[in-house]
C-alpha cells in the first residue's frame, strides 16, 4: 500500500526565567507580550485546518511565567510604566520609554499603525533627546498603549475592544491601558487550555523541556564541548553535575501532568542538544522520543548531508525516518529535523509573499516525495513504498515578528495547500512513531554530542565571556552541595535558583555569536540567580558574582548573528542590519589604523541573497575623498571553476590582491551602474547579466542574488572589496582581508 510523505512541524515555545530571584521582580516583558502575539494564534489557525495535526512544545519556564502574568501577579519595568499616570512619570521611567518602547520590528510592528509609527519617525529623525524635550502627556501616554496594543496578534483584531482601540489611535488614557492590560491577560490565560484541547482531539500532540531550559550534555559535563570542537577552551572549573539532569526532567513531567491531565510523550532536549551521557535520564523518566538535528545525525553517521543548488537532499533516505536509540532504561526513539526547511520558515519565507512562500515550502516537500520514489525498487511512477518522515522544528514565536500580519496570511496558505494535498500527510511525532515504529538503530554511545547550532555545542561554552558564566556557576552548584540539610523541601528557594542558572540562555547572550539590546539585562539576571542560591544557603555573595561577566558597550568587528533581509533603499535601516556582521574600517581600530572614507562594512545572508552595506564618513565627497568605483570579488577556494585576475590595472602582487577569482561586480559610486563579469578560460573576463540591487544614499547597500554565485549550499566563498578609478586600482577597502561567506 503506498504511503503519502509524512511531515512533522514541531514548533518550540520557549522563554527564559525573567523573574529575578532576588526581589521577584520580572526584569523583561517578552513573555507577556510574546504571550498575546505568538502562543494562542498559532494553534487558532491550526485549528481551521482539522486534517493536519502538529506537535508544539511548551517548556515549563514559560508556563510558570505565563501562569504568574494570569494570576496578576508579575510586573515587569514596561508593564508598571504603562500603568503608570502619564503626569507622574519620572524622568528615569521617560528615559526608559523612549529607548525602549519601540524594541519590535518596526515594519510588522510599528508602521502598520499610523500614531505608533508617527512617534517612531520622531524618535528616528529628531532624536531621543529631542523626544525627551517636547513629548508631552499625550505622547507618552499614546506610546505607553501602543507598544502594548501592537504586540495583540492580529487573528484577535475582531475583538469589540480591541478593535475600538485600534480605530481610536490616539489619547489614550490609564483607563485604557489598564483594559489592554487586562485583555492581555485574558488571551493568555487562554493558551494552555487550548492545547489540551486540540491534544485531546488528536489534532495536536504537546511536548515538553527539561525543567528551566539547561544544556543537558553540559550538565553532565562541560568537557562535552570538546567532541565536536577538539581544541575547544574550557572553563577552568568542569562542571559535572549529572544528578542534576533527572531533577529538571521530573520537574517537567510533574508540570506536564498537572497542566494536560496525562504523561508527555515527547521530549525537546534544549537546544536540541543531545549526547549519549543523558539518554537514560530521560528513558529512566519516561519520554518515548526526542528531536535533534541534521548535523548531529550527520556526525553520528560520519554523513555529510550534501544538497543540490535548489537545497534539496541528495540522500534523503538518512535524514527522513526516526531511529531507535538502545539504553539499558528502555529504547528512546529519535527524530533529525530538516535544518534548510525549518530555517526558511524561521529566516527566510518572512521577506517572501506570503503565497509564494507557501508554494515554495510544498514545492520542496514534492521534491522530496520525488526524490525518495526515484531510489526505490518500484521507480516514482508508483507512490512511496515505505514510511518517511520529513521533521521540521523551529522556533514557534521569533520568526513571526518579521512576518506580514504575525505569520497569519503565510499559514493559512500553507494550511490549505496541505489540507488538499493527496500526497502530503501532516503528523505529530507520537502518531508516526507509534503507527510505524522505527526500523533502523543508532547506538546510543555513538550519538554525537551537539545541538541544533552547527552541531556543536559552542553556542554554550568555548568563548571566553561564556567560559567564566560557567565559573561563576560550578563554585555556586559546589556550594550547594556543601549543605546536605538544603534539600528541595527543606530550601526550595535555593534549588530554584540553581535551576534559573543552570537555563541555557544566560550563555546564549554571552560572548560573541548574539547579541540584542538586552545583553547587559540578561547577564545581570544570570548573577542574581547566582546570587540568590548564596543567600539562600546563608552564605556571602562571592565579589565575582557582583561584577558583570563581560563589557556590554563594547563594538567593533563581528560575525554576522542572524540571517537578515534589508530592503535595499540606501537608508541603513538600523533594525535591518542588527544582526549583520561589522567590520570596523576608519579609525575604529586605533589611532595607527589608516584613515578610510569609509567607516564601517555590514555584511549578512539568507536563503535568497548575499547582503552588503557600506557607511561612509559623514560629508565624503566621491571621486574626491574617495575613488569612485567599487569592486566586488569572489574568491571560491578549493572549488575547480575558472579563474582569472582581478581586472583592474596595477594591484599590488600581494596575498590576497594577487587572487585568482569568478565574478566581479562593478558599481560606478556616481552614477550608480553596475557591471557583472565572470572569469572564463584562458584568465578572460566575460559579461554576464547579473541581478543586483544596488542604492545609494545614506549608505550603500547591495542584494545580490545567489542564483548569479555559482554556489551550492554549504560552500565557504571569500569575498573582496576593492577601490578603483577608472579601472585602476586604488586600495583594499578591507586592507588585506577577505570576507568570509557562508552560504546557507
Amino acid at each position: 500500500m503506498p504511503h503519502p510523505l509524512y511531515v512533522a512541524f514541531i514548533w518550540h515555545q520557549h522563554q527564559p526565567l525573567y523573574k529575578s530571584r532576588i526581589g521577584g521582580q520580572y526584569r523583561l516583558p517578552w513573555v507577556r507580550l510574546h504571550g498575546t502575539k505568538d502562543y494562542l494564534d498559532l494553534v487558532l489557525i491550526l485549528n481551521r485546518y482539522p486534517k493536519l495535526r502538529q506537535t508544539v512544545n511548551l517548556v515549563p519556564s514559560l508556563i510558570l511565567q505565563l501562569e504568574d502574568y494570569i494570576e496578576g501577579t508579575a510586573f515587569d519595568p514596561y508593564l508598571t510604566a504603562a500603568l503608570t499616570r502619564e503626569d507622574q512619570l519620572n524622568l528615569e521611567q521617560k528615559h526608559f520609554i523612549v529607548e525602549h518602547f519601540f524594541d519590535g520590528n518596526h515594519r510588522t510592528l510599528i508602521d502598520p499603525h499610523p500614531r505608533y509609527a508617527e512617534l517612531y519617525a520622531q524618535r528616528q529623525n529628531e532624536g531621543r533627546g529631542w523626544c525627551l524635550e517636547h513629548w508631552g502627556d499625550r505622547e507618552y501616554g499614546d506610546l505607553l498603549a501602543w507598544h502594548n496594543l501592537a504586540w495583540i496578534d492580529p487573528i484577535f483584531w475582531d475583538d469589540p475592544e480591541i478593535e475600538a482601540w485600534l480605530k481610536q489611535g490616539r489619547n489614550f488614557t490609564l483607563s485604557d491601558r489598564q483594559r489592554i492590560y487586562s485583555k492581555q491577560r485574558e488571551i493568555i490565560s487562554k493558551i494552555i487550555p487550548q492545547h489540551r484541547q486540540m491534544q485531546e482531539s488528536g489534532q495536536l500532540e504537546v511536548i515538553t523541556s527539561p525543567y528551566t531550559h539547561p544544556i543537558l550534555p553540559l550538565l553532565a559535563d562541560t568537557n562535552a564541548g570538546r567532541v565536536a570542537i577538539p581544541h575547544m577552551e574550557l572553563p577552568q572549573h568542569r562542571f559535572q553535575w549529572s544528578e542534576d539532569i533527572p531533577r529538571h526532567l521530573s520537574k517537567a513531567w510533574t508540570m506536564y501532568q498537572e497542566r494536560f491531565g496525562q504523561n508527555p510523550r515527547g521530549l525537546w532536549p534544549s537546544e536540541q542538544a543531545v549526547s549519549p551521557e543523558i539518554l537514560p535520564y530521560i528513558a529512566e523518566q519516561g519520554f518515548k522520543w526526542i528531536c535533534s538535528d541534521e548535523a548531529v545525525l550527520g556526525w553520528t553517521l560520519q554523513h555529510f548531508f550534501h544538497r543540490d543548488g535548489a537545497g534539496n537532499l541528495f540522500e534523503p533516505e538518512y535524514l527522513y525516518r526516526p531511529y531507535r536509540l538502545e539504553t539499558p532504561q528502555g529504547d528512546l526513539s529519535i527524530v533529525f529535523r530538516d535544518h534548510r526547511l525549518s530555517d526558511l520558515i524561521g529566516f527566510t519565507y518572512g521577506a517572501m509573499e506570503p503565497r509564494r512562500a507557501a508554494s515554495d515550502l510544498v514545492g520542496h516537500l514534492e521534491a522530496i516525495a520525488y526524490s525518495l520514489k526515484q531510489r526505490q525498487a518500484a521507480g516514482p511512477e508508483s507512490g512511496l513504498e515505505q514510511p518517511w518522515l520529513v521533521t521540521i522544528a523551529l522556533d514557534g514565536e521569533n520568526c513571526w515578528e518579521f512576518y506580514n500580519r504575525d505569520g497569519e496570511p503565510f499559514l493559512n496558505s500553507l494550511y490549505e495547500k496541505l489540507s488538499h494535498h493527496g500526497e502530503i500527510e501532516l503528523v505529530t511525532v507520537a502518531e508516526f512513531i507509534e503507527k510505524f515504529p522505527p526500523t533502523a538503530t543508532l547506538p546510543s554511545g555513538r550519538l554525537h554530542s551537539g545541538s541544533w547550532v552547527d552541531g556543536s555545542l559552542t553556542t554554550w561554552i568555548g568563548d571566553p565571556a561564556k567560559n567564566k558564566a560557567w565559573d561563576l556557576l560550578e563554585p555556586a552548584r559546589q556550594m550547594l552541595a556543601q549543605h546536605p540539610e538544603a534539600t528541595e523541601e527543606a530550601n526550595p528557594e535555593a534549588w530554584e535558583a540553581l535551576y534559573a542558572a543552570e537555563g541555557s540562555d544566560w550563555f546564549w547572550w554571552f560572548g560573541e555569536g548574539h547579541s540584542s539590546n538586552q545583553d547587559a539585562m540578561f547577564d545581570q539576571l544570570f548573577r542574581e540567580h547566582i546570587a540568590a542560591l548564596y543567600q539562600a544557603l546563608g552564605e556571602p555573595v562571592p565579589e565575582t558574582v557582583l561584577r558583570p561577566v563581560e563589557d556590554h558597550e563594547q563594538e567593533g568587528d563581528r560575525r554576522p548573528q542572524s540571517f537578515i533581509h534589508p530592503i535595499i533603499d540606501g537608508i541603513g535601516d538600523e533594525q535591518d542590519w542588527d544582526k549583520a556582521g561589522r567590520i570596523e574600517i576608519g579609525g575604529a581600530r586605533g589611532t595607527m589604523h589608516r584613515s578610510s572614507a569609509i567607516q564601517r562594512v555590514w555584511y549578512g545572508v539568507d536563503h535568497l541573497h548575499f547582503y552588503l552595506r557600506i557607511d561612509f564618513k559623514t560629508g565624503t565627497e566621491i571621486g574626491k575623498d574617495c575613488p569612485p568605483e567599487l569592486n566586488l570579488l569572489w574568491y571560491y577556494p578549493g572549488h575547480p571553476m575558472s579563474i582569472s585576475p582581478m581586472p583592474l590595472a596595477q594591484p599590488p602582487d600581494r596575498e590576497p590582491f594577487n587572487h585568482l577569482f569568478h565574478h566581479h561586480l562593478g558599481i560606478n559610486l556616481v552614477s550608480q551602474s553596475v557591471w557583472f563579469q565572470e572569469a572564463r578560460d584562458h584568465h578572460q573576463w566575460h559579461p554576464r547579466k547579473g541581478r543586483a540591487q544596488v542604492a545609494f544614499n545614506k549608505c550603500l547597500e547591495i542584494a545580490i542574488p545567489w542564483a548569479d554565485l555559482p554556489t551550492d549550499p554549504d560552500w565557504t566563498l571569500h569575498l573582496m572589496l576593492v577601490l578603483s578609478n577608472g579601472g585602476r586600482f586604488q586600495d583594499g577597502v578591507t586592507e588585506d582581508h577577505l570576507i568570509p561567506i557562508q552560504m546557507p
